[in-house]
């Protein structure tokens, strides 16, 4: 049975949770981190926002993929990929992981994959299919930066990986106040728009890297808001909030490298938004609580590190009857157009449409003092504020956008409300519907499961 839970901002409870600092072996672990540019080289479609209409127009910020590799005094290797990126679509991530492993020996369980969900960053190839009116030529730009893409990213992890030195972990939250649930009721329904009253999760993640000596090597946080300061108006390659977060970090440390994990974010945006004076706001802010923890107490952790990696079947609801699809093609919204096209091709190709998705999930486990949840899609926060009141919030990190972004996963409650988030987004992500109510419940059990295999 289901747990119920008030919709408040779970950082109200948990402000800031500090522990002193306690000794750890010198030897328990080792860390190696890597940074590389993965800024277009030229104008491209822009990922995120079916509002724009031409390529990109120069770039306003850089964009990065960065690679933390850990391993425990056993061996056991973890390698940690975070991007300014809309997202890796299983068709991108999963022949990265297969080039990884076979080059540096890792299981799929030790490689993640994670994006920051900037909507002014590139378009990669089978992402949000129905979203771009692509034509030849930019439809070969995408395709020839993503394999581009994908080559640094394989070479970003092979490099954190030789990096590989020495270190200790340490954990602490903070607290960042800019996400705002944007999940509204109207006498139409639920549109996108700011709700202070609504569910949002405002704790900041922070794993702290050091090295020898005490010296900070690399930060690792972790922020569950839609990385949108920016709208569909801005042509600018750019990271947001999430790309000066990382960057003011780093000037203020030199030589550290900091890394962003977007959380289970999919129902909030960034409060105020829309200017690029903003995008700098939030970001300080940001970086101002991820400092604020680093100078505080954190807790060290342990090992072993133990990772795992799987998939569920996550149910959508039954798909309308062929007769609906084709009356959709005679629809004025060209985007209810290209997503019947898709799904009659479907219907032509395997003669039905799929009734569930293989969703993956992956869990590491820092020994007994830590657990991240890696979460694929676009995840609600209910999730999030779900994970931490069933397997404890203090030692608990929850992501999403990891491995996987091939859709907004709405919770019971949302799919029942409706919405973009439930219902509109997955035409554009091109899947045949809905989720199914029981969506969650079959989630929430996978990632049981997963834990109790750690322990």
């Amino acid at each position: 049975m289901r747990r119920s839970y008030p919709l408040f901002c779970l950082s109200l409870l948990l402000p800031a949770v500090t522990w002193p600092a306690t000794a750890a072996s010198r030897s328990e672990w080792k860390a190696g981190v890597a940074t590389v540019d993965i800024t277009p080289a030229k104008p491209i479609w822009m990922a995120g926002f079916a509002a724009r209409k031409k390529p990109s127009e120069g770039v306003a910020r850089r964009l990065y993929a960065k690679a933390l590799a850990l391993e425990d005094r056993r061996g056991q290797r973890v390698v940690i990929v975070t991007s300014d990126l809309l997202g890796f679509p299983r068709a991108v991530a999963e022949p990265i992981a297969e080039r990884i492993g076979r080059q540096y020996r890792l299981r799929r369980d030790a490689i993640l994959f994670s994006s920051s969900h900037t909507h002014s960053g590139p378009v990669v190839r089978e992402s949000l299919t129905s979203m771009y009116a692509l034509d030849g030529q930019q439809a070969a730009a995408v395709l020839e930066y993503t394999a581009a893409l994908q080559d640094k990213v394989v070479e970003v992890a092979g490099a954190a990986l030789k990096d590989l030195a020495p270190a200790t972990l340490s954990l602490g939250f903070g607290e960042a106040p800019f996400a705002v649930n944007r999940r509204t009721k109207k006498e139409t329904g639920y549109v996108i728009s700011p709700n202070p009253a609504g569910p949002v999760d405002r704790r900041v993640d922070v794993l702290k890297v050091e090295g020898a000596g005490g010296r900070l090597r690399a930060v690792l946080f972790n922020y569950a808001c839609h990385n949108t300061t920016l709208g569909g108006d801005n042509y600018q390659i750019h990271s947001d909030y999430a790309g000066v977060a990382q960057e003011t970090l780093e000037t203020a440390h030199p030589g550290v490298t900091a890394l962003f994990m977007l959380g289970c974010g999919g129902d909030a945006n960034p409060d105020p938004r829309g200017t690029m004076a903003l995008v700098d706001t939030h970001g300080a802010s940001l970086a101002a609580a991820v400092d604020k923890v680093l100078a505080g107490g954190m807790r060290s952790l342990s090992g072993p590190l133990r990772p795992v990696f799987d998939r569920v079947n996550l149910p959508f609801a039954p798909a309308p009857p062929r007769e609906e699809w084709q009356a959709r093609l005679k629809s004025k919204d060209v985007y209810q157009q290209r997503h019947a096209r898709d799904m009659l091709a479907i219907l032509d190709r395997d003669g039905r449409l799929p009734s569930s998705y293989p969703y993956p999930i992956q869990v590491v486990r820092f020994g007994k003092d830590l657990t991240m949840v890696a979460l694929a899609g676009e995840v609600v926060v209910d999730y999030d504020l779900r994970l931490k009141k069933e397997l404890g919030a203090e030692r608990l990190w929850v992501s999403g956008y990891c491995n996987d972004v091939f859709a907004y996963i709405a919770s019971k409650r949302v799919v029942q409300e409706g919405g973009y988030e439930a219902a509109t987004s997955m035409i554009y992500y091109g899947q045949p519907g809905p989720w199914a109510p029981e969506v969650e419940e079959v989630l929430i059990g996978k990632v049981h499961q997963l834990v109790r295999k750690l322990k």
